[in-house]
């Protein structure tokens, strides 16, 4: 049975709205090793943290009627979406909008937290290095951003660079599903890297054939010539049976581990509609189920570490 380092998945996003400062703060009150930030850019090229770059559902844009006119429709990797981008504001303009709960149904008590500002990347490396932790940035459609002159990655690792992150053993992990930005990475930086791979799909910019070529022993030698980590679906550890129970864990971990990776799982929730069948407590799918339980399933599974909105959760269990 592992030990696995905990990351708070966009903060505490279990109890405080993603990617705010209260969300990642309460993370690292709790405990967990690392805070996660998905990185998207401004228009002016600052680095912030933003689940997608459409923010009308994590936002309260739409309230700003000084803002109506920005809203529009892009194509991003393949998909048609309408509503308003972080690319077309300056950093000042996007503070003076204020975070919502991504997912009020689920979450309710976390629409009380209506006066978060949105967090900078370097408000969130300050905060953690401030509490002798680390972080785990993802950069968010890296393709996308550099095709519309805004490329990420430099500026992410000049970021962590400012705050005296450069080595291999800082505590600082960058992470993404495409393939081409990380090999791109390998070449620029020392800091660990993770590829992450759905249950699903294939990499948008064309870097592999699929995810599911990815993890067979071949693929992960190849993962291994550029990233430290794999960064996995649940699914892809420990899968569900069709009424949603938990079935035996794959090889997956073993395989990862054989050809030089960590595996990191994605992404624990504690809540009874994320869990598995058996794990559930009640028919309220609000409610919290026996989270600690699946925390063990996966430490059993042998990953290193895990990505959950409820830090806290993992925490005590691992304890």
């Amino acid at each position: 049975m592992s030990t696995p380092f905990i990351i708070g998945h966009r903060g505490a996003s279990g109890e405080r709205p993603e990617h705010t400062l209260a969300a990642y703060a309460l993370a690292l009150d709790q405990g967990a090793d690392f805070i996660e930030p998905d990185i998207v850019p401004t228009k002016d090229g600052e680095l912030v943290a933003r689940h997608e770059n459409e923010i009308s559902g994590t936002t309260d844009v739409a309230d700003h009627p000084e803002f109506a006119g920005r809203r529009t429709t892009k194509t991003i990797e393949g998909q048609a979406v309408t509503g308003w981008f972080t690319e077309d504001f300056t950093l000042a303009e996007l503070k003076t909008l204020r975070a919502r709960e991504r997912l009020p149904q689920l979450r309710a008590a976390n629409t009380a937290y209506a006066d978060e500002p949105i967090a900078t990347l370097d408000e969130l490396i300050a905060l953690a290095k401030a509490r002798g932790k680390g972080v785990v940035a993802e950069v968010k459609h890296s393709s996308y951003f550099a095709s519309i002159g805004l490329p990420i990655e430099r500026k992410l690792i000049d970021s962590f660079a400012r705050h005296g992150w450069s080595k291999a053993d800082d505590p600082v992990w960058i992470e993404s599903f495409e393939v081409g930005n990380l090999k791109a990475l390998r070449r620029m930086t020392k800091l660990k890297l993770v590829q992450l791979v759905d249950d699903k799909g294939a990499p948008v910019d064309g870097g592999a054939q699929s995810y599911a070529t990815m993890i067979t022993p071949a693929g992960l030698k190849q993962v291994a010539s550029y990233a430290d980590a794999l960064g996995a679906a649940k699914a892809l550890v420990v899968p569900r049976d069709g009424e949603g129970r938990s079935l035996p864990a794959t090889s997956l971990v073993a395989d990862a581990h054989a050809a030089g990776l960590k595996v990191i799982v994605w992404t624990l929730r504690s809540e009874n509609f994320f869990l598995p069948a058996e794990l559930r407590d009640g028919s309220d799918p609000r409610a919290k189920g026996r989270a600690g339980d699946e925390v063990r399933l996966f430490a059993r599974a042998g990953v290193d570490g895990i990505f959950t909105d409820h830090p806290a959760d993992a925490v005590a269990t691992l304890k």
